[in-house]
């Protein structure tokens, strides 16, 4: 194998890293939910926005963060949201209030967004078709991977160490992911330059949102709530 393939799938195996985070950061915090109750003097309420604010702000970001690294330059916008990350979870893991965490889950969401879209998008730049579905595996596999490891990892880490450290384990991660992009990754964007529908945009966003929003009060209050089914 030679140095240019040697060299994308290098590329790939950081980025599987990061999609492998970011399912782990979806469950992490569910088993420090009653440290952080005792800890930041938190209620119900806050802790379900603990979680929620990071799902919304996902959801909502999802699409117009994949637009705007095919329109502007994926590798760019991919570094970007990996410090972004990077400095959201180092906000988390620092918080002293529940205002402060869930504005810092908030940024980690937006960060997320655009690390989910821009990751496979990318596969399209490095493989070819015939090597592209199995890329698309191995990021798909990591991103499984990490969801079932969220709270075995988390609760490893709260046996020995504070709340804060559950998200601090995203910043080594970040850290390689950011050298191996600036080292390895192409620039690239979309060939076709369409015009940006920005209320298409907004209102499959808002769409978005909504689903997830109603998914969440589902879950919290059942069918009998009326603001699940609107």
């Amino acid at each position: 194998m030679g140095f240019a393939q040697q060299r994308k799938w290098w590329a790939l195996a950081a980025l599987a890293l990061v999609s492998m985070v970011i399912g782990l950061d979806m469950m992490v915090l569910n088993v420090a939910l009653p440290t952080l109750a005792k800890d930041l003097n938190a209620s119900t309420s806050d802790l379900q926005w603990f979680a929620n604010a990071y799902s919304l702000v996902l959801a909502a970001a999802l699409l117009p963060a994949g637009m705007l690294g095919d329109r502007y330059g994926r590798k760019k916008f991919l570094i970007g949201a990996l410090v972004l990350f990077g400095i959201a979870s180092l906000a988390c893991a620092y918080c002293t209030d529940v205002t402060q965490l869930i504005g810092a889950r908030v940024l980690l969401g937006i960060g997320a967004a655009f690390l989910m879209p821009l990751s496979m998008s990318i596969l399209t730049v490095l493989f070819s078709n015939g090597e592209r579905s199995r890329a698309l595996t191995m990021i798909v596999t990591a991103n499984s991977i990490g969801l079932p490891l969220g709270p075995i990892v988390g609760g490893l880490l709260l046996d020995h160490f504070w709340w804060g450290s559950v998200f601090l384990i995203n910043v080594p991660v970040v850290a390689v992911a950011v050298i191996a992009a600036l080292t390895l990754l192409p620039e690239s964007r979309s060939s076709s330059q369409p015009r940006l529908d920005v209320l298409g945009v907004a209102l499959s966003s808002l769409g978005l949102v909504g689903l997830t929003y109603g998914v969440i009060r589902i879950g919290d209050d059942g069918w009998s709530s009326g603001t699940a089914p609107g």
